[in-house]
């Protein structure tokens, strides 16, 4: 009996790094629609299920995108910025091992990434956008924004292949990617340039600062997402070896440090102990580890957390000063000051304190890092990364809903009526201009440090 060729690849395949990667990839789609429970945790209870529904329609437009033309763009053979269209509709990826898993395999949990960073991207929308545009959004932020940068960095083009970046996981794709486009989102909607602008039944306004509207949700979230970025660092070597065995403990260390951390110094501050608190510490400690799971050791994890922590609450408090109000600066799920600011310092970090006798448990040749190999062009490296992935993000991003608001039917900014609890800028002004503000006072003595407004 004649074996088909796709039997045949199949039989190449590993079947243990096969079942390994299967399961996680099936753990890691968990983490898609719990970031919309997550924004449903941050937003006003009357709008939970406004801000969970972009990131379920991320999981559809996404699956769909990267069946058509998302795998080929991001991991077919092709130049700096594109892979070719060799794989367009999937043509030919079957079971031909890549690496050890067949192809069609690593596709899907290469899915998994982009539709983590495209939910993590549209919070943009919580509250002052509507979800109509969201889906166009999603299908042209995925082509020509995630897809080129996944390329850049993952798959043979500009950053990975040319330079030598490190990014184990994502810390550009991933991280920088998604808050730079969720920065990009939250302020066009706060200066809208066409058809939004020009409505008369839409007025382009801050949000009014407010504690999570769910604690429960946040709780929820955390025991999912912390769980399942196990799988996600882990999986990432596409093989059950000792470096994912070393990046599934590392990573839940940094997340572990940086939940402690960021509750400890909401406990000196306040007295109390925060749900809100916990769930940013771990989310910063889970953004610090990401690009470099696959090359530090646990003492240097431990120490990533808590610097992440550190470094991202502080950049939190940038929304709650004058400056923010007067500008109408919103950061929703605050994906600016984690994902965007956090991701930058890890992937800065990783050209630090990378190992190259660490990167060798997955038979992985690199130069290593600064400060434990010596390797000073490393560094240099990882900031053009971080340069170049928020410039393609933020610009192209911006540039996407702008075209997608210039569509009747399709604008970007909700009416007035539907952007519940909106800001009154006359009470803000009335609220702030009888606050003091020394210049060595804590701007954030509640839990997660917002100022309540009600």
């Amino acid at each position: 009996m004649t074996v088909s060729p796709v039997l045949a690849a199949w039989e190449a395949c590993d079947k243990t790094d096969t079942l390994f990667v299967l399961i996680c990839t099936v753990i890691c789609w968990t983490i898609v629609p719990t970031v919309g429970i997550a924004y449903s945790g941050y937003t006003w209870k009357r709008n939970a299920l406004h801000a969970a529904m972009p990131a379920i329609l991320t999981i559809a437009t996404c699956s769909i995108q990267w069946f058509i033309v998302g795998y080929t763009l991001a991991y077919g053979e092709g130049g700096w910025f594109f892979g070719s269209l060799k794989h367009f509709f999937h043509k030919d990826v079957l079971s031909e091992p890549v690496g050890r898993i067949p192809a069609i395999l690593f596709s899907e949990f290469q899915l998994v990434f982009e539709a983590t960073v495209c939910a993590i991207a549209v919070g943009g929308f919580c509250e002052r956008g509507r979800l109509l545009p969201v889906i166009p959004f999603i299908f042209l932020w995925a082509t020509f924004i995630y897809c080129p940068l996944a390329h850049m960095v993952w798959g043979g083009g500009l950053l990975g292949e040319n330079l030598g970046v490190l990014d184990f996981a994502g810390g550009t794709p991933v991280h920088v990617c998604s808050g730079a486009t969720a920065t990009a989102i939250s302020i066009y909607l706060s200066y809208p340039l066409f058809r939004s602008r020009k409505s008369d039944v839409r007025t382009p306004t801050h949000i009014r600062i407010h504690r999570p509207g769910n604690s429960f949700f946040q709780l929820l979230s955390l025991i999912i997402i912390w769980g399942s970025w196990l799988a996600f660092d882990a999986g990432t070597t596409l093989a059950l070896n000792f470096q994912s065995v070393m990046a599934l403990c590392v990573t839940n260390l940094c997340a572990a440090s940086g939940a402690l951390t960021w509750n400890l110094i909401t406990f000196y501050e306040t007295g109390k102990w925060s749900v809100d608190s916990t769930f940013m510490g771990a989310i910063s400690g889970l953004v610090m580890i990401t690009p470099s799971a696959g090359f530090i050791d646990m003492p240097t994890a431990c120490f990533f957390g808590i610097f992440g922590a550190v470094l991202c609450r502080q950049a939190l408090r940038i929304k709650f000063t004058k400056f923010a109000h007067h500008w109408r600066w919103v950061d929703n799920g605050d994906t600016f000051a984690t994902h965007c600011i956090g991701g930058v310092a890890a992937t800065i970090m990783t050209g630090l304190f990378a190992q190259k006798e660490l990167a060798a448990y997955g038979g992985v040749e690199v130069a290593g890092g600064v400060i434990f190999d010596g390797n000073i062009r490393q560094l240099w490296v990882q900031m053009v990364e971080a340069v170049v992935g928020f410039t393609w993000a933020f610009c192209g991003s911006y540039i996407i809903i702008a075209l997608i608001d210039c569509v009747p039917g399709l604008e970007v900014l909700a009416v007035d009526k539907h952007i519940s609890q909106g800001l009154d800028m006359n009470e803000v002004e009335e609220f702030l201009g009888n606050l003091e503000y020394p210049d060595e006072v804590d701007y954030a003595p509640t839990a997660r440090g917002t100022i309540s407004l009600e």
